[in-house]
């Protein structure tokens, strides 16, 4: 390992001292995991980095922040399985942790032990084939004993935790525009030049490698590139999970393992058509809906219009604006 060249790469994203010291003993310990166990340190598999994981599990050293130090190895050696591999392994991790907080809160203590009842969550860093059980089975339960419409609106707001923070720079750039058209499209032109620097600089837009024709792809989809008003309604649709892989694939299914990017769900779509309830895709939609929420500075509906968990060939949402067109008729044209 490049221990003075990652201790610089560290310095410069402004890790503490301390952070770089756990980051490079993390590192060193993942190098002897390699040797020891007899895989290839110079070109390591998802299979490694997922028993690395393991270790670190019955270690109890499995923290976002050795993850965290693992995408950061990966980046700067140029290794995309590394830094995918530790990516997938804690995306999306606190949706669950976040949903049965919400039973809780919203339905008491009882239910919430009813319908999680003999279900192990698994540990931070499991790989995601160990989710979709514990999603199929939580979802049938919420489905029997909430119904189906409590179980969308308990889902509504997405379970991620996500910050306003997150959204603040396009907030900004939504107040500097005459209305939300006009920022639709500079929201689209925005995304494509970020697409760009990424292929340029070789950098992977979160999992997925960006090329020429990806980016034509979005280009070509305007509910992909920036949405889509007609209307009071915000049509959005889901960029794939991997469009590269998505785009090469003939077999239907394989396209929609392909376009899912949710953990909890997507290792479902592999073998065949999901038996997860596409309820669950209201999450989504509230991940969708929460950035809107957060730029236009408004509560907002969103609604599940396709699903690639239920057969659907993409992930299309609909969002309601007409809280802010009605509030805001002097910003927004209509």
């Amino acid at each position: 390992m490049d221990e003075a060249g990652f201790r610089q790469y560290l310095a410069e994203h402004k890790l503490e001292p301390e952070e770089i010291e756990q980051s490079l003993e993390l590192m060193r310990n993942f190098d002897a995991f390699l040797s020891e166990s007899g895989a290839d340190s110079a070109n390591p598999t998802k299979e490694d980095v997922e028993a690395f994981s393991i270790s670190l599990q019955q270690a109890q050293l499995n923290s976002l922040e050795n993850y965290y130090a693992l995408i950061r190895y990966g980046r700067f050696i140029k290794n995309q399985t590394i830094a995918v591999g530790a990516i997938e392994l804690v995306d999306g991790a606190e949706a669950f942790d976040n949903l049965y907080a919400k039973l809780g809160q919203q339905y008491g203590d009882a239910l919430r032990d009813e319908i999680f009842q003999g279900i192990e969550l698994p540990a931070l860093g499991s790989p995601n084939a160990s989710k979709p059980g514990i999603t199929y089975l939580v979802m049938e339960r919420l489905d029997r004993m909430l119904g189906r419409e409590n179980s969308k609106q308990l889902l509504k707001d997405c379970l991620r935790s996500l910050q306003d923070a997150y959204y603040l720079a396009d907030r900004q750039k939504y107040l500097e525009c005459r209305d939300l058209d006009e920022f639709l499209e500079r929201k689209g032109n925005d995304y494509i030049i970020f697409l760009e620097s990424l292929m340029d600089e070789g950098q992977l837009y979160f999992t997925q490698e960006i090329t020429p024709e990806v980016i034509a792809y979005v280009e070509s989809h305007p509910e992909i590139r920036q949405g889509v008003r007609e209307g009071n309604i915000l049509y959005e649709t889901k960029i794939p999970c991997q469009t590269k892989q998505f785009l090469a694939e003939t077999d239907e299914q394989q396209k929609r393992y392909a376009y899912c990017h949710c953990p909890w769900v997507r290792e479902s779509l592999r073998s065949g058509r999901s038996d997860i309830s596409p309820l669950f895709c209201n999450c989504s939609a509230g991940f969708h809906k929460r950035y809107w929420e957060v730029v236009l500075g408004q509560p907002l509906r969103a609604e599940v219009l396709e699903t690639v968990l239920k057969g659907d060939e993409r992930c299309r949402f609909a969002i309601d604006l007409s809280p802010v067109l009605a509030a805001q008729t002097d910003k927004l044209s209509v």
